[in-house]
């Protein structure tokens, strides 16, 4: 079982006279301005939440663009600050990006072009040539940072997510002793379906010049090698998960991602959560009505329409629930400058609206939102409250909020309904099991969650908890590492 110490013990042992560096777009945490002091917090976000712990028991850098409004405050005058702010762990090295750069790097191509482009959910990606060209810019500005930050250190860099698919190239260039694995947390679409993108030799061949490329499943890892052979020229050879480009060999793993299970679950055991539950209930006006939840970023691949769609469907076809369940959507806006995001926005607000109209009685109404960002500890006391947490993406990389939610239920209870388009359904079969588009089948699954007898529901959580125990984040990070190190013995 991996732990943080031992995750600790396996990094001084093995990649010792090695610099340690985590880059991603997001960084872990924020700072920003309350009245005249300033403050921080975590952001919503699957990946840095993920990653934390691990740089706790790693050490080293994290590069990320500086976001806050009171980033600047902070930094010395090598723009780093020393995080966690009230656990210092590790150095955050930040990027200064300007609004320029912002929008067509990260709302343009990473956002317009290749998440929709990954994410095969029916929303046309946009191929603006001067957001790709910024794109470029900024790739190469985050690797000139990593440099600065390694210098002539040997460094395992460990590159996040499609924001940064041009980043190890410009980082092997000025350190060639530097090894690198870029982990992308999106799905990889199938060639025909990325073959639409303009700039796609670009892409592969930068993921390519990382020494390691990671995805969270086997059939994305497929797809990539199947796109890599149909559009460059490079060798792969299936048995080995290699591909072989210019000379230069580029392993292709899958590495499930997790959670930290066990202080998700020692968190959700303390009196600070239970009494979090109780101010909940009291604010929101429950009692003992069945309670369901959904918890995610507000963002057209995670099927939000879809399950308001199939609870509407559930009180349509079984009139019983109706004053007796409540369905609360929490989420923050995400990515608000883009118009598909602001549309969704609206589509999910006059859907709310539209069934509570419908079945509203009294003080009773079925669905309750909170979308503004909300802190850890009330979305641990809504994971504590809920009879069923639906989980319904159109398409997932893996999906942190399913496993987020076993890891919480040290009791044994409460029923997870998940999306098969979700790397975490592969892991976890003893969820109820959907596919989010099939509307009158997902509000039967609804139904069979609230109904299903209490042992079957410990039995089914009882299984998913040993798989999310056993897989944590830990063992996915000691994976990533332990295939690094064999870089190492061999330079």
């Amino acid at each position: 079982m991996w732990t943080k110490e031992s995750l600790g013990d396996l990094v001084r042992e093995k990649l010792e006279g090695y610099l340690f560096v985590v880059v991603s777009n997001r960084e872990p945490y924020i700072h920003t301005f309350s009245g005249r002091r300033v403050a921080w917090h975590v952001p919503a976000s699957g990946l840095t939440v993920a990653l934390d712990p691990v740089m706790r028991a790693c050490g080293g850098i994290w590069v990320a663009h500086g976001s806050g409004e009171a980033d600047r405050e902070v930094v010395d005058k090598h723009n780093r600050v020393i995080v966690p702010p009230d656990r210092p762990k590790y150095h955050l090295r930040r990027v200064w990006l300007t609004r320029e750069q912002e929008n067509g790097y990260y709302h343009g191509f990473a956002n317009e072009a290749l998440w929709p482009l990954c994410h095969i959910v029916y929303t046309r990606p946009i191929f603006n040539e001067a957001d790709w060209n910024t794109y470029k810019q900024v790739n190469e500005l985050f690797g000139q940072t990593v440099l600065e930050e390694i210098g002539n250190r040997k460094a395992f860099v460990f590159i996040q997510d499609y924001h940064l698919a041009l980043l190890s190239r410009v980082i092997k260039k000025g350190n060639p002793e530097s090894i690198t694995a870029q982990f992308w947390h999106i799905p990889w679409p199938n060639p025909e379906a990325f073959r639409i993108c303009p700039w796609q030799e670009e892409i592969l061949k930068g993921l390519l010049g990382n020494d390691l490329v990671g995805f969270h499943i086997q059939y994305h890892c497929n797809n990539f090698m199947d796109t890599v052979e149909r559009a460059i020229e490079a060798r792969t050879d299936r048995s080995m998960h290699n591909v072989t480009m210019g000379g230069k060999k580029t392993d292709i793993r899958q590495f499930p991602i997790s959670v930290d299970f066990e202080q998700i679950s020692q968190t959700a055991q303390t009196e600070e959560v239970e009494r979090e539950v109780e101010r909940l209930k009291a604010k929101l006006g429950l009692e003992d009505e069945v309670i369901g939840i959904g918890m995610d970023r507000i963002d057209y691949t995670k099927g939000i329409p879809d399950r308001l769609q199939a609870i509407d469907r559930l009180l349509e076809k079984y009139p019983d629930y109706q004053r007796r369940l409540v369905f609360i959507q929490a989420g923050v806006p995400s990515r608000t400058h883009i118009p598909t995001y602001r549309a969704l926005q609206d589509t999910i607000n006059n859907l709310v609206q539209e069934i509570n109209w419908k079945y509203a009685i009294g003080r009773w109404k079925p669905i309750i939102t909170l979308l503004d960002d909300e802190p850890q500890i009330t979305l641990m006391a809504l994971r504590r409250m809920a009879h069923f947490c639906i989980v319904s993406s159109l398409h997932d990389g893996m999906n942190l909020v399913a496993k987020e939610f076993v890891a919480s239920r040290f009791d044994e209870d409460g029923v997870l309904i998940l999306s098969t388009f979700t790397g975490a359904a592969r892991e976890l079969p003893d969820a109820v099991l959907i596919n989010p588009y099939a509307t009158d089948s997902f509000a039967e699954a609804i139904k069979k969650a609230v109904e299903m007898p209490h042992k079957e529901r410990q039995r089914r959580m009882q299984r998913m908890r040993a798989v999310v125990r056993e897989n944590n984040i830990y063992k996915w990070a000691a994976d990533i590492i332990s295939e690094l190190v064999k870089f190492k013995a061999v330079g």
